[in-house]
Formats: structure tokens, sequence, C-alpha cells
């Protein structure tokens, strides 16, 4: 099973992951410039009339976010976000990750968007032609943001892989660790899916064997993890998360898991 970005494009797997970026971007803004490095960002922006027809599950993420009353302030932002897309009404296009972060940057910030394959990469780049602060680069992300992450202090990093190559664990969890390791001031957000939790708890292992940094994981769960062939759920695990990041991860998933999941469904924010 794979995660690529255009398949599952406002997903409750998205709402989850961009709503706390946009809350740790303006967190990280509040303290002076900042950078934005992204390892698997995706074409930018997604039609929902193509990839993501087939799996349909904007349909039970994004399209019933739109459709909801009483939201609260950071699924709100997240909201406003999508409304600015769609002019029009309705819910066509939906932000990935670097359209989302470059429609909100400062003149002092910047965002780096990797993507591994060529024609996903020429999107991206056609997607953030637009923003002055914002360019898409090919190649290995894993690698690349190491690279940058050198340069840019106090960076803000997205580690965000479609989980189809049996390394993909592994890479991120030594990537963030590398990562903080080289500069302990940046901020590494790693989204993962939720099917069994022998994964997902040898993910945190590797983590916590590369780095002990402070580090918070914030679940949401639309089912039980009962069915290892489902994604029944998500997770970001943010290392070095600001003031603040608990109360924020709660609102958001505990929205989601509640007005999105299933009989048993249940939100979590915890630390290692």
């Amino acid at each position: 099973m794979n995660y690529r970005h255009s398949f599952h494009a406002g997903n409750f797997a998205d709402l989850v992951k961009h709503a706390l970026v946009l809350w740790l971007l303006k967190t990280r803004q509040a303290a002076g410039p900042v950078v934005v490095l992204d390892t698997h960002a995706g074409a930018g922006l997604y039609d929902l009339t193509g990839d993501a027809m087939r799996s349909r599950e904007a349909e039970a993420g994004v399209q019933k976010l739109m459709a909801a009353a009483d939201r609260p302030a950071l699924i709100e932002a997240l909201a406003a976000e999508v409304a600015a897309l769609n002019p029009d009404g309705g819910v066509r296009f939906y932000p990935g990750s670097p359209v989302l972060v470059a429609r909100s940057l400062k003149a002092s910030d910047g965002y780096v968007g990797f993507e591994l394959r060529e024609e996903v990469a020429g999107l991206l780049r056609e997607s953030l032609s637009g923003f002055a602060a914002a360019r898409g680069e090919i190649g290995d992300g894993y690698e690349l943001v190491r690279a940058e992450a050198k340069q840019a202090r106090g960076s803000l990093v997205l580690i965000d892989p479609p989980f189809e190559r049996p390394d993909d664990y592994l890479r991120a969890a030594d990537t963030a660790a590398g990562i903080v390791k080289a500069d302990p001031s940046a901020v590494v957000a790693i989204w993962t899916p939720l099917k069994d939790l022998e994964t997902f708890d040898g993910f945190l292992r590797r983590l916590a064997e590369g780095t002990t940094a402070a580090t918070l994981v914030a679940e949401a769960r639309l089912r039980p993890l009962t069915n290892p062939m489902k994604m029944n759920g998500c997770a970001m695990v943010v290392v070095n998360p600001p003031e603040g990041a608990d109360a924020a991860a709660t609102e958001i998933c505990g929205w989601v898991a509640g007005v999105l999941g299933d009989q048993g469904a249940k939100a979590e924010v915890w630390r290692v």
C-alpha cells in the first residue's frame, strides 16, 4: 500500500497533517524568519476530480470539513485556505503542503520542496511558480533535506513519504534524528499512517535511538487498529515541538477523530 499524495489528497490524514503544519508554521514565524523544508512534496496542488476520484477519500475528508459547522480555530484555519482556492464554492482544489505553506510565507521566509519523480517535480514547480520565496527541487528528499537544513538554522522540516518503500520508516526516523543532531533548534514533523501498532512502535523506537530530543506523538484513529491492511488512522510525530503543540494537536486530532471517525475512533496526544 502506498500513500502518494495525488490518490489521497484531501482525506482525513491530510486534514490532520495540514492543520498541524499550518499551526507549526505560524508558531515558528512568531519567533522570526523560517525556512520550511519538505522531503516528499508531491505536486503541490490537487484537482480532486483527478486521481483522488479513484479513492473517493476526499468525500470523507475535506468535503465533510467544508460542510461542518462549529469548526475549532485550527480546523477553521485550514478550511479558510481550502475556501480561498475554491472561490466559486465547492471543493475541487485542495492544497498540498507546498502551496499551503507558500501561501502563508512572509517576505523573509522560504520554502524548499523535494520530489523524487520527475513528472511530479514538474507539477510541483508549476504550482509554486507564483511564489517568489518557494521552490521545488527534484531528487531524494531524505538526502537533500539534510544539506538544506544545515544552511537554514531553525528550520521547520516536514517528512511525509508515500511509504511504498520498505525502508521508508527507517529513513524517516534517521533523517529526523540527523537533522536535530546537526541543528538542535530545528523542528521536524513526520507524518505516518497507522495500520498496526507493531510497525508504528518500531518506527518510534528507531527515532528514539537516534535522538533524545523532546518528541510529541499526535494520533487520530478513525477505527480500532484491527485490520493492518487499512489505514485506520494517522499520526504526526513532532521532534522539538514548540510550546503549545500538545494543545494544538489535541484540538486537531480530537476534531478529526470525533467528526470523521467510526465507532471506536479516538485521538491521543502523548510524549515519547
